[in-house]
């Protein structure tokens, strides 16, 4: 085989894809149907307004086939600014929005107008893995920041990390994996942080319209020459149902997006023209059927808060948006009883050591339950099974 790049060859395997792998050669008896909750997104199909929106832009418009502009259509570009003007509470011009192919590619987008080889970036833990891999990808160096018990990360701690090669500190709020929401002051913390050492902050909010507080959860962009350090990523596939049709936003400096349209450019040219007639649909009239959304959501989070306090040993840290991040009262490291809950209890869920550093002990103790997907009696079912469960 022709050489392969170290770098790729050092990053570990897509997590999900991995779990999947874990069901081969498992037959699940139907008195004990499989529970997922391995993988944090829709598993329905859009709505059917919004698939016919799409069918009939597929058959009507010709554009809709053809490249477009590579940081998106101006079009859902302003409805995006207009958006997050309006719920934020300031000024977003479409000319500091960028359209990508999903939240990853949002933030693969930011970390490349960012960072060369060497360079560092702060990354709180237990982490989203796909931000882990893309900076080991890239020859980054990880400074990790363990977050305390509450599942926040401390601004002290973080402040401590930054050095000479230093470039942006990342923040997911809701958080993936563990729920966790990120108080606004908290946030304000980080951003005056990074302000201070003339770094990044690059905000996730994939799972914003899930967050359970009411209001702007961030003051942010009210802020003076907030696109001077702040990076905003948003996704439109767990608001819409779009994850099949990638398609994600990027918040930034205009001259950010400058530099970011030639890597745009140069790995996809331009977003799914049908995935943002769709997105762009969405936001004008589904407003109502997204808050419905938002309040299943919620009360999923809820159900699965009061069934996993009834486990005896069990310990629920945090729970939000789609996640619940729990404790387990075994010795076994999660990696190992991950498989014994395929096998022995028909669950499926990724295990803390995906999520955190190599012998991370928070990381062999835990477990990430995604719980969206799972209705009120699947999640009885599932605190009832880890009540059972003995390794």
């Amino acid at each position: 085989m022709a050489h392969l790049n170290p770098a790729l060859l050092a990053t570990f395997p897509p997590p999900v894809m991995e779990a999947r792998r874990w069901l081969q050669d498992v037959s699940f008896p139907p008195d004990r149907p499989l529970i997922n909750v391995s993988q944090a997104a829709p598993v329905d199909p859009p709505p059917e307004a919004l698939r016919q929106a799409i069918a009939e832009a597929a058959l009507s418009r010709p554009e809709a086939h053809l490249y477009g502009p590579v940081l998106g259509n101006p079009d859902l570009r302003e409805a995006v600014a207009a958006a997050f003007s309006a719920a934020y509470g300031g000024p977003v011009g479409a000319g500091q929005v960028a359209i990508t192919q999903g939240c990853n590619q949002a933030f693969c987008t930011a970390i490349s107008t960012l960072a060369a080889p060497g360079d560092e970036v702060i990354l709180p833990t237990p982490w989203y893995f796909n931000h882990k891999m893309w900076l080991d990808m890239q020859g980054l160096i990880t400074r990790v920041l363990p977050c305390g018990a509450d599942l926040l990360p401390d601004p002290g701690r973080a402040e401590a990390l930054v050095g000479p090669r230093t470039r942006a500190i990342v923040l997911v709020t809701p958080n993936n994996p563990s729920g966790a929401e990120y108080p606004a002051g908290l946030v304000g913390a980080f951003f005056d942080l990074a302000r201070r050492h003339g770094i990044a902050l690059i905000l996730d909010e994939t799972y914003r319209d899930f967050d359970s507080r009411a209001g702007a959860p961030h003051d942010l962009l009210t802020r003076p020459g907030w696109d001077e350090t702040l990076i905003q990523l948003y996704s439109f596939s767990k608001a819409y149902r779009l994850t099949g049709h990638r398609v994600g936003a990027m918040i930034a400096a205009g001259a950010r997006l400058a530099q970011a349209e030639k890597f745009l450019d140069t790995v996809a040219i331009s977003t799914s023209q049908l995935g943002q007639i769709g997105a762009l649909w969405g936001m004008r009239h589904l407003r109502d059927w997204l808050a419905g959304e938002r309040a299943q959501i919620l009360a999923r989070c809820a159900a699965t808060r009061r069934a996993l306090a009834a486990v005896p040993g069990w310990q629920l840290k945090t729970a939000g948006a789609y996640f619940a991040w729990i404790a387990h009262p075994f010795a076994e490291s999660s990696a190992d009883l991950a498989l014994r809950l395929v096998r022995e209890a028909g669950i499926l869920a990724l295990p803390g050591t995906m999520f955190t550093p190599p012998d991370d002990p928070v990381g062999r103790g835990h477990f990430r339950l995604a719980f969206a997907n799972v209705d009120s009696d699947g999640i009885v079912q599932l605190a009832e099974r880890l009540r059972r469960f003995r390794p």
